[in-house]
């Protein structure tokens, strides 16, 4: 690896992890595609998408850890919430990774299109918040919270992604989270659903392992970085960001299936 891809490397795992902790996803929103196109015009060599993916299933891996780690004295890890979604999203995943041959491609990407084009305008529904609560006074519906990450898991299990950018508009738009409750709790949720796809993605061989280790040192430094000033930022500020990001990446899924 030469020294200008490294650091390349770095600064794309760097802003990306700040990115992800600071709104409670994994940043493989925003790590895919600067992986994917900036390499090759900085230094002249790229990766190809399977090598892409492979390296964000470990980096979002360990970016959620670095992150939950962080947040483990906040108060705002809902547990309950973290366990039902989490383990919901994490066996969807494997369903849909297997089931994945059976539905052709251009279904399955177009679904997972659907459910971002969804996200972005939940996002954009999202109402204010009346009232600061704790984790002990919430209440939300389970089946509601199991069936809607089930399906997330479901989709992203086939197309190869985690999802997690799915995730917040379902906690802050549907189950009425609280938003500093939602970001800490959907860190600890895409932790969950994240080890299945980067043991997946190890035992498959679609990890280039220097390159991600690189992306890995940053996120443990970046992710907790992330975290720290999120919670300096007020929640609107927090939910724009969000909007933003999901919108990106939506734009990305869309424009991926129209320019094929």
């Amino acid at each position: 690896m030469s020294l200008s891809m490294f650091f390349v490397l770095l600064g794309i795992g760097f802003v990306g992890s700040v990115l992800a902790g600071m709104v409670g996803v994994g940043g493989a929103v925003v790590k895919y595609p600067l992986l994917l196109y900036v390499p090759p015009l900085v230094t002249g060599l790229g990766f190809t998408a399977h090598e892409v993916t492979g390296m964000s299933a470990i980096q979002v891996l360990f970016a959620s850890s670095a992150a939950l780690w962080a947040n483990r004295r906040s108060g705002h890890l809902y547990r309950p919430l973290i366990w039902d979604m989490g383990l919901a999203m994490l066996v969807a995943s494997f369903v849909g990774a297997y089931g994945a041959h059976a539905i052709p491609e251009s279904t399955i990407n177009v679904t997972y299109a659907i459910l971002a084009s969804i996200a972005v305008l939940m996002m954009l529904w999202v109402g204010k918040e009346e009232q600061r609560l704790e984790c002990a006074e919430i209440s939300y519906p389970r089946w509601l919270a199991i069936s809607s990450a089930g399906l997330v898991g479901m989709i992203s299990g086939m197309v190869g992604s985690t999802g997690s950018f799915l995730i917040m508009p379902i906690l802050l738009s549907l189950l009425k989270i609280p938003t500093r409750i939602a970001i800490a709790s959907s860190i600890a949720i895409t932790f969950i659903a994240s080890l299945g796809g980067a043991f997946g993605k190890a035992i498959s061989g679609d990890i280039l392992w220097s390159p991600a280790l690189v992306l890995v040192w940053a996120s443990i430094v970046g992710a907790p970085l992330g975290v720290h000033i999120g919670r300096k930022l007020h929640t609107p500020w927090l939910k724009a960001l969000l909007a933003v990001l999901i919108i990106v990446a939506c734009a990305r899924i869309w424009w991926s299936i129209l320019a094929v």
